[in-house]
């Protein structure tokens, strides 16, 4: 059976940063108490109106392809992670595809929220190994700041997102060495509402109203509690899954990459599975959570400071849905 691999990783954010104490001055906040509860300090807002999640991936996997050694020509196929897209329809895979002048091949949007690169990864790898692809680009992309309400009432959802976009070149593997050696995925919808956007819906006539507007169901909507506590249960559990179809152990790991939702979570989580903090990566500080794209964007700094070359990596994510995934790969 053909391998699957991670052949290159790109990754691009706005130029805006956008600071804690730039929150606090439209909105009842402080950088203290975003800090404390997030592990925030700054994160990127586009800089205008108009960029969408496809318009940030281009760069990405520019920069992606650039390090796989690969060029656009090669590309079959297009799996885009989103929950942010450009519009509703069609899918910003399509827009991205138009926007990379790669007419004729397939582009699948998913939406699995902050599991979304895992998943995409998991169906790229499937792709890559029954012969139906050789080079698949695999994005997660988010634009956050438009999408989230900056007031007392919203303040503890919109304090913890960024806009970001991150890509890899997933090919076949020259060394059997090497490659995508495993991902899990799950889902749980009984906990679909605590982390959701209730307005507009398909199941509402009409989709949405003044008075949803007036209520703020346009918004994201979280139980805070409850996602933290699937979290740092699923992401260990998923962690150590994953692990055991390798038949490796945490001694055999050399990078952590998780998804970047709380850098609380994260902690938790690495002390759970005894993963040494220096072994962990961490950049929710400098972005915030930016939802598919926190670990292609992870493992695109990972790969600039030289900490992928010869590495055995394992990544895990929790999101909204509830869907979590974990993965292993030998860079």
């Amino acid at each position: 059976m053909r391998r699957a691999h991670i052949l290159g990783v790109g990754h691009y954010v706005p130029s805006k940063v956008v600071t804690n104490d730039d929150l606090a001055k439209i909105m009842p906040t402080s950088d203290e108490w975003i800090f404390q509860r997030s592990g925030i300090k700054e994160r990127r807002f586009i800089e205008h109106d108009g960029i969408g999640p496809s318009d940030l991936a281009v760069p990405a996997c520019h920069q992606a392809l650039e390090r796989s050694g690969r060029s656009l020509k090669d590309i079959d196929a297009i799996i885009f992670a989103t929950l942010s897209p450009d519009a509703d329809f069609p899918g910003s895979g399509c827009f991205l595809q138009r926007k990379l002048g790669l007419p004729g091949i397939p582009a699948l949007d998913i939406r699995n929220q902050c599991s979304g690169f895992l998943y995409g990864l998991s169906i790229a790898n499937a792709w890559i190994q029954t012969g139906a692809y050789d080079n698949v680009l695999v994005v997660g992309g988010e634009v956050h700041s438009t999408g989230v309400e900056f007031t007392e009432r919203g303040r503890n959802v919109a304090v913890l997102f960024g806009d970001g976009a991150g890509a890899a070149v997933v090919g076949v593997s020259d060394d059997p060495g090497k490659g995508i050696l495993a991902v899990k995925l799950h889902a749980d919808g009984s906990g679909a509402e605590d982390l959701w956007i209730p307005a507009p819906r398909s199941g509402y006539m009409p989709r949405i109203t003044h008075e949803m507007l007036d209520e703020g169901l346009q918004w994201p909507q979280m139980n805070g509690k409850q996602v933290f506590r699937w979290a740092v249960e699923k992401m260990p559990e998923v962690a150590r899954e994953v692990l055991a179809d390798t038949g490796l152990t945490i001694a055999d790991i050399d990078l952590f990459v998780p998804h970047q939702a709380n850098r609380r979570i994260n902690e938790f989580v690495a002390g759970a599975l005894d993963i040494p903090a220096e072994k962990v990566v961490h950049n929710i500080e400098r972005f915030g959570n930016t939802t598919a794209a926190t670990i292609p964007i992870g493992l695109s700094e990972s790969w600039a400071d030289g900490r992928l070359k010869g590495a055995t990596v394992l990544s895990a994510a929790f999101g909204s849905g509830y869907t979590w995934a974990g993965a292993v790969i030998r860079f």
